[in-house]
Order: structure tokens, then C-alpha cells, then sequence
């Protein structure tokens, strides 16, 4: 089979970081939940469509010769970085409430929406403030998950000069499982760098996927989740008596 034929799991792509495009393939139609990555046909359309953005190239033949370890390894990583982007999200959208607690909206009220500031960076030398009781914490065990991902296949660098100086990427393990490790390198890198500041999850009606907000006040993880909440919020108001 060509592999422009393979058939994808439905999982939308946004523009996220590789490893939040990951986590996004459990993501929801209509309020219900959906898998993006059941089958290995699945597994090997969704690496087809991010093969741009990976680091690891892969050939029409890696894809091909995807197997049931890989999507196994897949769908590992991805609940692992899912719950890392939950607990973070809900720990940013959280500090987003208490510095808007801090002022008092129009009405003279302390408003409790986000303002859509991001995050700031602790300072040098300043200790980190705790999680507030109530709020989730980071799932050690899923941390885990990253590092045991990411070891499982060393990558490096070499350089070549036919038909001009360029390098490319080897790895002693199959290019589909090195990708994958390199996703999970990629993630720990977005939760341990100033980027998981900014990560946030979707307020659309039912959507359940994340996104990274380099705009104040995005909201949404796209226009059309923004077009659903607002209509949901009017149909709300008309119907109030």
C-alpha cells in the first residue's frame, strides 16, 4: 500500500510541538472521546504527516514496517505526556487565577477568568512556589515513562560530503522507534523549559486537547473550538428566562 493511502486515526493537527500533537491524538468528536491511535495504520499516518517535523527521518519503507511494539510504545509515551500536559495546564490556568484574584474587575469583584498572562520564570536563586492543596502535581511515574523512552535509542550526528557537506541523523535502533525516543527527548525538554509555562488545555465544549499559548488570550486550541464556545454561550443567554 501507498502510504498517501494509509488511513489516520482523525486526530487533528494543529501546529502544537511534536510531543503535544502526540498527546493530542486522544482528542474528542462532538464531546465524545476518540482514540487516534488504534491500529498501526494509524500509528504510521500520523508519523507520515508529522515526518517534517521529526527528528528522525523516516522513508516510505519505515513506515510501512511499522509494528505493533511501536504503536504499543506510541500510545505509552503519548498517556505519559498527556498527563504531564493536564497537571501542568491546570497548575498554569490556577496561577492565572490567583494573579487575577489579586485585582478587582469592573463591578468591583475579584474576577476569576484567566487573564491570559503566561507564566513567569521563577527568578535565579528563588525557590519554586509549592503546588496549592487541591491542584493535581506532575505524575513521577510519568516522568518515568520520558526518561525509559528516551534511552531506549541513542542517536548522533554524522557528517557527510556527497553530493555537499550535510549531516544526517543514525541510530543503532530502527528509525520508527528512534523517533518516538526522540519525541519523548522532546517532551522532556518542553516540561523542564520555560515552554510548559504557556501550556494550556482547550476551554471549547467537550474538547479535551492542549496547546502551547503564545497569545494572552487564546482561549482555544483552534478557531473552531472558539466558534463552538461562543456559540454555546449565546445559546446559553437566550435561553435564560
Amino acid at each position: 500500500m501507498d502510504v498517501a493511502d494509509f488511513t489516520g486515526g482523525g486526530a487533528p493537527l494543529l501546529g502544537e510541538p511534536p510531543p503535544i500533537e502526540l498527546a493530542n491524538t486522544a482528542h474528542a468528536v462532538r464531546g465524545r472521546r476518540r482514540d487516534g491511535l488504534l491500529t498501526t495504520e494509524h500509528l504510521a499516518a500520523w508519523l507520515r504527516d508529522m515526518r517534517p517535523r521529526l527528528a528522525v527521518p523516516l522513508t516510505d519503507a519505515d513506515l510501512r514496517g511499522v509494528t505493533d511494539d511501536d504503536l504499543a510504545r506510541a500510545r505509552e509515551l503519548r498517556d505519559a505526556v498527556r498527563s504531564l500536559a493536564a497537571a501542568t495546564a491546570t497548575l498554569c490556568a490556577a496561577h492565572d487565577g490567583d494573579r487575577e484574584a489579586g485585582g478587582a474587575g469592573e463591578d468591583g469583584v475579584a474576577a476569576t477568568r484567566t487573564t491570559g498572562a503566561d507564566l513567569a520564570e521563577p527568578r535565579p536563586g528563588s525557590r519554586a512556589t509549592p503546588p496549592t492543596p487541591g491542584h493535581p502535581v506532575l505524575d513521577p511515574r510519568a516522568a518515568e515513562t520520558l526518561n525509559r523512552h528516551a534511552r531506549r535509542s541513542p542517536r548522533w550526528r554524522e557528517l557527510l560530503l556527497d553530493p555537499e557537506p550535510h549531516a544526517v541523523v543514525r541510530s543503532a535502533d530502527r528509525p520508527v522507534a528512534a523517533a518516538l525516543a526522540a519525541l519523548a527527548e522532546e517532551a522532556i525538554d518542553l516540561f523542564a523549559g520555560p515552554v510548559r509555562h504557556k501550556l494550556r488545555a482547550c476551554q471549547g465544549p467537550g474538547c479535551i486537547l492542549h496547546f502551547v499559548r503564545e497569545s494572552p488570550r487564546r482561549e482555544w486550541c483552534s478557531p473552531g473550538c472558539g466558534n463552538r464556545a461562543r456559540a454555546a454561550r449565546h445559546y446559553a443567554k437566550v435561553r435564560r428566562p
